[in-house]
């Protein structure tokens, strides 16, 4: 049985981002200008609630072992389309069902990456590589201009505050995490979507419809992306053909920064959540502290070098506790067996 030194250990490793978390938070608290307020914590909310729906569909399609590099595209491609072909052929219609649509077009772009990879056996990263290069010049091609004059119900979850000074976009961010946590720890979807990941032969050999998954996985990616796309429309005001540019790469850091494993099978819902903070938290600081764009840049770049070898360095840590554990326990074992045969002998 495992002891409770071991338990305390992995339940460590496996929170590790929140212990980063909180001295960063602590750090910036004594030395950036003007960071613990009130409003600025409501802003790095609110400032991380695209990319925060981004980290979460990262994470998920991390966890059943794939990559998605098109969700940065889809984040535009799918309000834009949405509102585009809406204006051409239905003018009158109203902004829920542009909404709608635009949700369903993201369903669709996820859809399809998951069909393409798990029925061609096409590889997820150069598969949906070639989705953000499509979907991108797409968007390039048919918005050549910023759409604007949005509908205020389009725009309202990117842009309306309640209570005074609360974000809905910040409400969403917070609720979307809620509903997946749910679902990935709580629903048979969730247990074979951790399965899926760890060990896709042996789940289809128990019984477990792999593919199924996969897609399920990529759809919800790609309803995410759509959704982050809606706040990023609602924030500016307008659909421009470049939102989203760059997210990639820091949607993939901040699951792995939060426990993900980059071999899929492994990573929660509520750590993907510290990793969406934690990359907030550190471009908030940067803002207040004024620091050169190019540094920027160059810290951004080591942010996902450090969660590369965090991931690295997490798994060999769980490995060497687990090896422990298991010699403790067979020594034990082994110990007691001895024990019981002495005392046979002596009876």
């Amino acid at each position: 049985m495992t002891n409770t030194r071991t338990k305390l250990q992995l339940l460590l490793l496996d929170n590790l981002i929140w212990v980063l978390f909180l001295l960063l938070f602590v750090v910036n608290a004594f030395i950036v200008p003007n960071f613990f307020t009130f409003q600025n914590i409501v802003n790095i909310f609110y400032h991380v609630s695209t990319l925060g729906l981004l980290v979460l569909a990262e994470g998920i399609v991390l966890i059943v072992g794939h990559l998605d590099l098109s969700l940065e595209a889809t984040l535009a491609f799918a309000p834009g389309i949405s509102v585009l072909l809406c204006r051409m052929l239905f003018p009158g219609i109203g902004a829920v069902a542009q909404i709608l649509i635009a949700l369903l077009i993201g369903v669709l772009v996820g859809f399809l990456n998951g069909l393409l990879i798990t029925r061609l056996r096409m590889n997820a990263f150069l598969e949906t590589l070639s989705a953000n290069i499509v979907l991108r010049g797409l968007v390039y091609f048919l918005l050549p201009f910023a759409l604007v004059n949005l509908s205020p119900a389009f725009t309202y979850a990117g842009s309306a505050r309640i209570f005074g000074s609360i974000p809905v976009a910040v409400l969403i961010l917070i609720g979307a995490y809620i509903v997946f946590a749910f679902i990935m720890a709580q629903t048979r979807f969730g247990r074979f979507a951790v399965a899926t990941g760890g060990n896709p032969r042996a789940s289809y050999i128990a019984g477990v419809r792999v593919n199924r998954i996969v897609v399920i996985a990529f759809s919800i990616a790609g309803f995410l992306a759509a959704l982050a796309g809606l706040l990023a429309a609602g924030r500016q005001g307008s659909i421009t053909n470049g939102m989203g540019t760059g997210l990639n790469l820091m949607a993939i850091a901040g699951p792995i920064l939060g426990g993900v494993s980059l071999t899929g099978g492994r990573g929660t819902v509520f750590g993907m959540l510290g990793g969406t903070l934690l990359l907030s938290l550190f471009d908030n600081s940067l803002t207040l502290l004024a620091v050169n764009v190019y540094l920027v840049n160059v810290i951004k770049g080591s942010l996902i070098l450090f969660a590369i070898i965090l991931d690295s360095v997490k798994t060999s840590l769980r490995a060497n506790i687990l090896y422990r554990e298991r010699l403790r326990i067979l020594k034990q074992t082994s110990t007691d067996g001895r024990l019981i045969e002495q005392g046979a002998k002596g009876s």
